[in-house]
């Protein structure tokens, strides 16, 4: 195995010297300062003066010209700018398609490191030449990511004797990714206090928290060991589950930033193409993958948080395999047609399913906490009930409202939510009229602002999870309803938890119990407020308009007092220069003023 020199294109991905890493920080920052600016002055500045419409008419060229820069800037620097693309891509159900369609890319074009690089890395960490570790190493990338590279290799007789495995892949991080990754996430968390500052912002999300936990995410990302931890404990939770496998571990090959896997590289879950030639329909695959992320989520507690459409394979399975008598039969997924019946060994099973899913690269999983399992149980069943009720104290349950949040009128737009577009699915969705959701989503956000929000911890890899999850059923079939695989899932764990129920309903007893024997004082002491004149009535709605008209009285002041400062000004320049200079260049503020008021209201 002989390496290649790399090429000055390569190295700027291989270990970076001081400058480069200040030039990388200040590029990011750059980037990142421009865009907020842009955005600031079209969506901001512009409806304030009554120039909505140029924001409106430029909005879908300005999106895609962002993306299009995000992504050379991605491709150019690495490290977790692509891990940024990736969120941003995978969000099909927020960010606009000129967004997501040009960074969709980005889950596989990353610039491969020459295997010089690799190999120098490897050897060190492993403490012996790749020669006498391996018996083969293929030189040519299998697949290039952000953090690290993979390579075919194939055991030696002894190791291969010892774990039963003999085509491995070899995963190596990319030289210096620790030096990358801490440049990154100093500029990260410069950005995120400049988002901070905006109170539209930091009223609803903490961003340096969670700038901090994307970055504990990112180191453990970059812990082999950890990932090969991870990834036998997701094996663990679905042992004996037909539709799950996960690749074994060759632990006498792994480290700290070197790991050996089998070698179970197989149909990218996206790739209908090759599905439909293999004779597995796209669209059966896609109520399958979302009940497995449901297991994870809500049952197992434990998650694959990047299951993008490159860490998930579609293995076809030998027809003439029996399926474990232990699978999980009662799957929420399952149709009767996928469920297995008993076969005599080598024959085919009635229903047998031709396929399983097999997830690879567990660098980044979450832990939901049982608490906040409970209250993603309890969305999920709302969602499918249409209950926009028991949905937001769903959403209460879990953090993401604090206790003290009036939500009438949340509940009221989950309602008319469920009402209006509750079962539909993407190819139905795209069907509506833009200005409907337009109308609807400014009157969400309206409720939403009034509101304190917060965001629990690791429930930004959830969302992120779930949204992988919508865009790659998206991909194998447009008009998948998601619907469909969350309402026989909800039945599911409501018979789970059917034996709660007594205790829910003493437990609700006792609190009906306790109101009653309170509510007496609680009425007399209500009468004495009325009595002396001190109870306040709060509405939201008119409290909002007061503080638009007095934010509209305030910049009229100040745009008579420009005026006055102007005229003056002009006046008394030809008899005091001094004087008139003085309130011309005055005159600026109160424009300032009567331009940006209301900001730091908002």
């Amino acid at each position: 195995m002989t390496g290649v020199p790399p090429d000055s294109q390569d190295l700027k991905h291989s270990i970076p010297g001081a400058r480069a890493g200040r030039a990388r920080y200040r590029r990011i920052l750059r980037f990142a300062g421009w865009n907020l600016a842009v955005t600031w002055w079209y969506e901001l500045f512009l409806p304030r003066i009554g120039l909505t419409s140029i924001a409106e008419r430029t909005r879908s060229k300005r999106m895609r010209r962002f993306a299009q820069r995000f992504h050379v800037l991605a491709v150019d620097l690495g490290g977790l700018m692509i891990k940024v693309g990736q969120f941003m891509s995978s969000r099909l159900d927020v960010l606009p398609p000129e967004i997501t369609k040009e960074l969709e890319g980005l889950q596989d074009e990353v610039p491969p490191v020459p295997f010089l690089a690799i190999r120098a890395l490897a050897e060190a960490e492993l403490g012996v030449s790749l020669d006498r570790a391996f018996a083969m190493v293929d030189e040519t990338p299998v697949a290039a990511a952000s953090l690290g590279q993979a390579h075919r290799a194939i055991l030696g007789p002894l190791d291969s004797a010892d774990t039963g495995l003999r085509g491995v892949v070899l995963k190596v991080q990319r030289p210096g990714i620790d030096t990358i990754i801490e440049v990154d996430l100093a500029a990260l968390r410069r950005v995120g206090g400049w988002l901070n500052h905006v109170r539209l912002i930091s009223d609803r999300v903490d961003m340096p928290a969670l700038v901090e936990e994307f970055a504990q995410t990112s180191l453990e990302e970059i812990d082999y060991l950890h990932e090969a931890t991870s990834s036998e404990r997701f094996a663990a939770d679905f042992e004996g589950d037909d539709r799950v496998s996960v690749p074994a571990v060759v632990w006498e090959r792994t480290t700290r930033r070197v790991l050996t896997l089998e070698d179970v590289t197989a149909i990218k879950i996206t790739d209908t193409d090759a599905l439909i030639a293999a004779g597995i329909d796209p669209a059966e695959v896609a109520p399958v993958f979302a009940a497995v992320m449901f297991d994870q989520l809500f049952t197992n507690g434990f998650f694959h948080a990047d299951p993008h459409p490159g860490n998930i394979f579609v293995t076809p399975v030998d027809k003439t395999v029996n399926i474990p008598a232990n699978s999980p039969a009662d799957s929420p997924a399952s149709s009767p047609a996928d469920l297995p019946a008993s076969s005599p060994a080598g024959a085919p099973a009635a229903g047998f399913r031709p396929w399983k899913l097999t997830f690879i690269d567990f660098g980044m999983m979450g832990e939901v906490p049982s608490n906040t399992r409970s209250g993603l149980r309890k969305m999920l069943i709302a969602a499918a009930s249409r209950d926009g009720k028991g949905l937001v104290d769903a959403v209460r349950d879990v953090g993401v409202l604090l206790p003290s949040a009036d939500t009438t009128e949340l509940e009221k737009a989950m309602t008319q939510l469920f009402a209006r577009f509750g079962g539909m699915g993407f190819a139905e969705l795209r069907e509506v009229d833009p200005r409907e959701f337009r109308a609807f989503a400014e009157q969400f956000s309206d409720v939403v602002r009034t509101l304190p929000v917060q965001l629990p911890e690791n429930f930004l890899l959830i969302i992120r999870a779930m949204s992988l999850v919508s865009g790659v059923c998206s991909a194998l079939n447009p008009a998948f309803n998601l619907w469909d695989s969350v309402e026989p899932y909800a039945a599911k764990l409501l018979r789970d938890e059917g034996g709660n129920v007594v205790k829910d309903f003493a437990k609700q007893a006792l609190e009906t119990a306790g109101i009653a024997v309170r509510l007496p004082k609680r009425l007399d002491s209500l009468i004495t407020r009325f009595e002396d004149g001190t109870v306040a009535v709060s509405s939201p709605a008119l409290e909002k308009r007061v503080a638009r008209l007095e934010r509209t009285a305030r910049r009229l002041i100040s745009a008579l007092l420009f005026g006055a400062l102007v005229i003056a000004g002009a006046v008394l320049h030809a008899s005091d220069a001094v004087l008139g200079t003085v309130l011309l260049v005055g005159s600026i503020i109160p424009l300032l003023h009567a331009l940006l008021a209301g900001r730091r209201e908002r």
